[in-house]
């Protein structure tokens, strides 16, 4: 296995870990994928997602799914962890904060197919379980989202 590639791809791994005290997309960062012909599923499960509310400023605590299919390029797993801790001193509601996730995935791998979900700490006697996804347009994919999107929790 030729290693060298994925040196110069990965920058995170092995060196000393920098914390972004606010949102940074930029951490992301995204290997090459070694069976883009072959369609599977990667999960990342987060459980220790943290994000502000943007009106009172009161920590949201969550865990956060991801599932993707992979195309060409796939996510770091330490680059996902440090981005997902970004959000911890960043305000926004948890519909927002899955929306942007997926988004910003979407833009760093260019998945087949991509979901998030995001299982909220109940406040003030509510929990929100927010869920976005998205397929490839004009795909298999695309199909898929719309049958997971219109299913989901069925």
């Amino acid at each position: 296995m030729d290693t060298r590639k994925e040196e110069n791809e990965l920058h995170l791994l092995g060196g000393s870990t920098e914390y972004k005290q606010d949102y940074a997309p930029e951490v992301l960062e995204a290997f090459t994928n070694k069976h883009p012909g072959n369609d599977y599923w990667v999960r990342f499960n987060c459980p220790e997602f943290t994000s502000l509310c943007p009106i009172t400023g009161q920590p949201d605590f969550a865990t956060i799914h991801i599932d993707y299919i992979p195309d060409v390029k796939m996510v770091e797993s330490k680059s996902l962890k440090l981005y997902l801790f970004s959000f911890r001193s960043h305000g926004a509601f948890h519909e927002d904060c899955v929306n942007i996730i997926m988004k910003d995935l979407i833009k760093l791998m260019d998945p087949k197919y991509i979901e998030v979900t995001g299982i909220f700490t109940p406040r003030g006697g509510i929990s929100i379980y927010p869920y976005c996804n998205y397929g490839r347009p004009g795909t298999k994919y695309e199909k898929l989202a719309e049958q997971r999107l219109f299913n989901h929790n069925s």
